[in-house]
Parts: C-alpha cells; sequence; structure tokens
C-alpha cells in the first residue's frame, strides 16, 4: 500500500488511543465471525494496549449467521438434522422467544463445513437442503411465527428441493407456511438461473466440473417450473433466488422475501451506534475479492464506513483487489494472512495465530489518529 497518515511506520510518533470497531465476517471454514474478532482484538490489543476495542462480528447469513445473533437475540438450540449427504448433523439455531422469531443457518445443515469429505462432482451433484426443512420445522413446533434463514456457504445446488420436500412439497409448505413471516437473509443478488445463477456461478466453489455444473442448471430449469408455478410469478428470476444453491428460490416460492443478511445482522448487534462512535474499522473475511463488494459484509460495511469518513482496514485469508480497487471501495488497507503466514495452507490450519499476528502488525503501523481519504482524493 502507498504511503499514508495511517498505515506506515510508527517510529518517533505519539500515538494516542483510538476507537477502534472490530466487526468481521467468517473467515470461509477455518474461522467464525466471533473467533476472528476475538484474534483480531487480541492482536490489536498486544501493539496497542490502551485503544477502545469495540467487537461486534458480523455475517450476511453465511456460516457464523446464527452464532453471531445468539451474543444478542437468545441462547443457541440445536437440533439433529440431515446433513448435505444424508449423515446426521447438529445444527444450531436462534429463538427470540419474546419476538416468536427463529434465525436458521442453512450452513448448520447443508454447509460446506458439515460436508464430511472434500467438495467435488460427485457431492455437487448428491448434497441437498434437506436438514433446513428439519430447521424449519423446529422452528414451527418451537411457536416461531417469523423464520429467518440465513443463506450462504451451502454444499448443495438443490434449489432448496431437500427443504421443500421435508416440509411436505410445494402446496403443503405453503400451507404450513401461510401465517408465518418467511425471510431469506442473503447478500447474494443473482438469480437461479443462467450465468450468473446458482450452478455456473457458485457451483465449481462446491466442486463441480463442467460437465456437473451442466447437470446441476438442467434439474435447477425442471425444479424452476415448480417453483415458479408456485409462486405465481417468476420467483426463480429473483434477486436473491440463487442464494444457497437456490435455496433463496425455494423461500421465495413458500411465500417468502428476501432481505440483506448483513443488515438484519447490523441491526441486531448495534452497528450504526458503534460505527457512529469509531476511529476507524477493523473487518475482514476468508477471502477478499470482487464479490466481498457486492452485497458482502465487508462491502456493505466500507461504504456505511466512508460515509462517515471512518477509514477501514481489512484483514483476510487471501486479498485478491489491487490498490485502485481498494480506494474505490473505500478500503485503506487491506492485508493477506496467506502473505503473513508464508502459505495458504499454513494460513488455513493455523488461522487463529496468523490472524492475531497479522492484526499485531497491523496495529503497530498505526502513527496516531486515523483520517479517511476524502471521497475523490489520491492517497498519499
Amino acid at each position: 500500500m502507498a504511503d499514508n497518515p495511517f498505515v506506515g511506520s510508527s517510529a518517533g510518533s505519539r500515538v494516542r488511543p483510538l476507537r477502534v470497531l472490530i466487526a468481521p465476517d467468517c473467515f470461509g471454514e477455518t474461522l467464525t465471525a466471533v473467533q476472528a474478532a476475538t484474534a483480531i482484538s487480541t492482536g490489536w490489543h498486544r501493539s496497542r494496549p490502551h485503544d477502545r476495542l469495540t467487537i461486534a462480528p458480523q455475517s450476511d447469513g453465511g456460516p457464523g449467521f446464527a452464532a453471531v445473533l445468539a451474543s444478542t437475540l437468545g441462547t443457541l438450540r440445536r437440533a439433529r438434522v440431515s446433513g448435505p449427504l444424508d449423515d446426521p448433523v447438529d445444527a444450531e439455531w436462534v429463538f427470540d422467544a419474546a419476538a416468536e422469531t427463529a434465525y436458521l443457518e442453512c450452513a448448520q445443515a447443508c454447509g460446506l463445513g458439515v460436508l464430511g469429505e472434500p467438495p467435488s462432482p460427485r457431492t455437487a451433484l448428491l448434497a441437498h437442503s434437506m436438514g433446513v426443512g428439519h430447521l424449519v420445522a423446529a422452528a414451527l413446533d418451537a411457536g416461531a411465527q417469523r423464520i429467518v434463514i440465513g443463506l450462504g456457504g451451502s454444499a448443495c445446488t438443490d434449489g432448496g428441493r431437500g427443504m421443500v420436500n421435508e416440509l411436505g412439497g410445494l402446496a403443503a409448505a405453503r400451507r404450513r407456511l401461510a401465517d408465518v413471516e418467511l425471510i431469506a437473509a442473503c447478500d447474494v443478488e443473482y438469480p437461479l438461473l443462467g450465468p450468473w445463477g446458482s450452478a455456473r456461478v457458485f457451483g465449481p466453489q462446491k466442486g463441480a466440473d463442467p460437465a456437473t455444473v451442466a447437470v446441476l442448471e438442467s434439474r435447477l430449469a425442471a425444479w424452476a417450473v415448480d417453483l415458479d408455478a408456485a409462486a405465481g410469478w417468476q420467483a426463480s428470476a429473483a434477486s436473491g433466488a440463487g442464494a444457497a444453491g437456490g435455496i433463496g428460490a425455494a423461500v421465495l416460492a413458500l411465500g417468502g422475501t428476501v432481505e440483506s443478511g448483513s443488515e438484519i445482522v447490523a441491526r441486531h448487534t448495534g452497528l450504526e451506534a458503534a460505527l457512529a462512535d469509531a476511529d476507524v474499522l477493523v473487518t475482514g473475511e476468508g477471502h477478499f475479492d470482487q464479490q466481498s463488494l457486492h452485497g458482502k459484509v465487508i462491502g456493505s460495511l466500507a461504504a456505511q464506513a466512508r460515509a462517515r469518513e471512518i477509514p477501514v482496514l481489512v484483514l483476510a485469508g487471501q486479498v485478491s483487489l489491487d490498490e485502485p480497487a481498494l480506494r474505490s471501495a473505500g478500503v485503506l488497507a487491506a492485508r493477506a494472512m496467506a502473505d503473513y503466514a508464508g502459505s495458504v495452507r499454513l494460513a488455513m490450519i493455523d488461522a487463529a495465530n496468523q490472524l492475531i499476528g497479522l492484526s499485531t502488525i497491523l496495529a503497530a503501523q498505526i502513527k496516531g489518529t486515523p483520517t479517511a481519504d476524502p471521497p475523490d482524493s489520491p492517497r498519499r
């Protein structure tokens, strides 16, 4: 990064305490948002023990969604459900009894983290969302009048068919949920089908090779006919329909809506007030790339911080954005754990310690009171 008044050598400078908001997303399957926030704060405190740290882990609906919300909305509940390849898994969810609202996380039931083996074309074809249906049923049994399903990190690309089947099929599921507010919490803006759909965009991340992607797309296209017919409109083409392997489309077909997962979490974690009181924002995720700037936690946080002229620092497993892209997004500096550790492998198997070390070094480089760049001015 180019030298500026914020990041660089602190030699010879007087440093006053800063109000630091630490608000990362999860780091893929290696660290939850809560674990990442703890690691960042630990490292930061080592270099700047007098700074006032506010810890507010975030989520866009993917892995860690339930754990983040549990810190403010209630204790985690646990249900034994079908995993993405049928083996049972223990999935955690949150029930806010006062608001009669259940917060579910599809990654707990059908995520890559509970797949049980490395993603491959075989798992991409077989993985399903049945466990999400089990969680929805558990929420209904608990008396939930509102069900919020965090979408992201899934191993399946079944368009939510497994979830729907577990609820009795499209007609029966719509009846069961007729008096319930159903919300898909996600920040994926893609439709179910096409070049920007579930199979083609996210299939390769789930182990699908080109031939498997074609099969998944064909399956989704056939299923989309049923979903759209049940919905009475083209739900499969809606923004967010492609989230979590197409579970978003199923939620819409069942009468639900799509809301920003990061905004839901931000609202319940008091993010707006924390930002208003911060001198600097430190956030992060597993891979900071172009997708991060389109509806993901970092993109949303950076936009809010920039509007308040609060400088943003990003710590990530890997960073794939260049200086102009960072500047355009309002990010003052981005550092990669892989570079600090010397390899992606070490950054993943020793993630907490590597993130602590990277945070320690970055905090030590702070010269003093940070200043955010004006929106259109170059940094020095």
